[in-house]
């Protein structure tokens, strides 16, 4: 049976007289708590806070003064106690509550200021286990929650982001908070509590190595608010998990309009792609369209291989994204910049290129710091209804020697190469995802169908107008190599790659008529390896 709700309505303005202020990041503390002083609050504070405000010769009374109580456990005890909790869960106006305050000495707390030991911070340091574990707070969001449900009394801050707007409110109402402000200030607070839990319970997991925990939850800090979803009908905004992996939710804009949900979206998509590659063996450049490769090549420099993979699909390419393992260079930004293109990103980028790129204002250009690391570990997560879907990050990637040849013709090393670049491709394709490699760029991608053949006849449709668009003779698909990220369960779209041009073909295999399509690319001369792993991606 739920508790029954409070007798007293909260009051519109509550007045600001004694204030607790127990933090772990210090930034502006002293700042706040001198303004506090100016308006005669009183301030209790504990441990490190007290001596940094000590130490700026602001009057503090010390927590221990207070509940009678020292600190104790090496700190671990020290705000747990009825004279602190009492002080922030009082009703004021509820006379048993205000009985039992004045009967065992407990003063009201009408703000409470704390945030939290840097748990997050510690396991993404690569703290021992120890460590981590010491680093989970438990008095503060103790505290928190407290304050928080309180809110009809008590302004709860949680970061040093909150301070302007409580000075500003104290103020405009001569030292009282308002209750919208106590309200919006108590959500973010249980937000921030949820997600401090979620961080505990999560590297819990992956300690324990606990595939499927029996609660799972997931949380993020507000990066941006979007101007839109996917459509401008869906509100949208980006939150950030405050992983260390670089990427497009932690890239510097060094210029161009904010991004829109979709721009992020694909973004992600195509630096996940380059990722795959090692940037000191090769310069690749991929061209995402609605989060799908429609061009992906390697070059001797960055420019050469986003001339290679624009060929593959020029049309396409326009409004696309644009995504380099490498810091993007003057050769390879006067290039890009030739066509209408939606954002760029590249672990960094040269003075010169991003004075090319400043002559478009509306492209947005992305500095990552770095290359996320595509054999990571990591989760994803859809929404489904009442649900969601979690899984692991597809970091699974084949070697030449995990290869298996299945057919009488053994592919040749320029074949080979190609099958294992198609390959890395196929992984980042929409499934059915059927692509055609030659001389280690794409140059026919057919994504998203529901059925493999299409997808193979599509691809080779966009390599014959490939061909076209450059003024050559015959289809850029003669003489390719095929990937398929899942088996053919038929022959049928193994013989349209065939037709379409291509000699040799990697596929995970595993198909109950495997047989029949080893056969029919025996018929056809075909070489064939089979890779073990397929790469579905919906």
């Amino acid at each position: 049976m739920a508790v029954s709700p409070a007798k007293f309505a909260p009051p519109d303005h509550v007045p600001v007289r004694r204030a607790l202020l127990s933090v772990f990041d210090k930034t502006g503390i002293v700042d706040l708590a001198r303004k506090l002083r100016t308006r005669g609050v009183e301030i209790v504070s504990t441990g490190g806070t007290r001596a940094a405000l000590d130490e700026a010769g602001i009057a503090v009374t010390d927590l221990a003064e207070t509940t009678g109580f020292p600190e104790i456990m090496d700190g671990r005890v020290k705000t747990l106690h009825p004279k602190v909790h009492g002080g922030l869960l009082g009703l004021r106006d509820d006379p048993a509550h205000a009985e039992a305050m004045e009967t065992h000495g407990i003063a009201g707390i009408d703000l409470l200021v704390v945030n939290l030991y840097p748990f997050e911070d510690t396991v993404a340091a690569g703290a021992d286990y120890a460590t981590a574990v010491e680093n989970i707070d438990i008095g503060g969001p103790a505290m928190i929650r407290a304050a928080a449900k309180n809110h009809g009394y008590v302004v709860v801050t949680v970061s040093p982001d909150d301070y302007p707007a409580l000075l500003e409110a104290l103020d405009a109402h001569d030292g009282a908070t308002p209750y919208a402000l106590r309200q919006r200030l108590a959500a973010k607070a249980y937000a921030r509590t949820a997600a401090y839990d979620a961080a505990v319970s999560t590297w819990f997991a992956a300690t324990l190595e606990d595939d499927a925990p029996a609660w799972r939850s997931f949380a993020g800090r507000l990066g941006s608010t979007l101007r839109y979803g996917e459509n401008p009908h869906q509100a949208a905004a980006l939150y950030l998990t405050g992983d260390r992996r670089p990427g497009v939710a932690t890239a510097r804009q060094v210029q161009g309009k904010a991004l829109s949900y979709n721009n992020i979206n694909d973004t992600d998509a195509a630096y996940g792609l380059v990722a795959e590659f090692d940037p000191q063996r090769s310069a690749p450049v991929a061209i995402i369209k609605h989060a799908n490769p429609c061009g992906v090549a390697e070059g001797d420099s960055l420019s050469d291989a986003y001339a290679r993979a624009l060929r593959c699909d020029p049309v396409s390419a326009f409004g696309g994204i644009v995504a380099l393992n490498r810091p993007l260079d003057a050769a390879a930004a006067t290039e890009i910049v030739k066509i209408f293109t939606e954002v760029i990103i590249a672990p960094d980028a040269s003075d010169e290129a991003i004075a090319i790129v400043a002559a478009k204002k509306n492209l947005r250009l992305l500095v990552a710091g770095g290359l996320p690391d595509a054999r990571a570990p990591g989760l994803t997560v859809k929404t489904v209804a009442s649900g969601l879907l979690v899984q692991d990050r597809d970091a699974g990637m084949v070697a030449e020697a995990d290869l298996k040849v299945v057919t009488r013709r053994q592919p040749t090393p320029a074949e080979l190469a190609d099958m294992l670049f198609a390959w890395r491709i196929a992984k980042h394709v929409k499934s059915n995802a059927i692509v055609y490699v030659r001389d280690l760029a794409t140059v026919g991608v057919g994504a998203g169908q529901m059925s493999r053949v299409d997808s193979a006849m599509i691809a080779a449709r966009k390599a014959e107008q490939a061909a076209k668009a450059a003024g050559l003779d015959e289809s850029l698909a003669i003489g390719s190599v095929v990937a398929s990220d899942a088996f053919f369960p038929f022959a049928d779209g193994l013989l349209a790659a065939a037709e379409a041009g291509a000699t040799a073909v990697i596929q995970p295999g595993g198909s109950m008529r495997d047989d029949e399509v080893i056969a029919a690319a025996d018929e056809r001369g075909l070489a064939m390896v089979m890779t073990g792993m397929r790469h579905f991606r919906h």
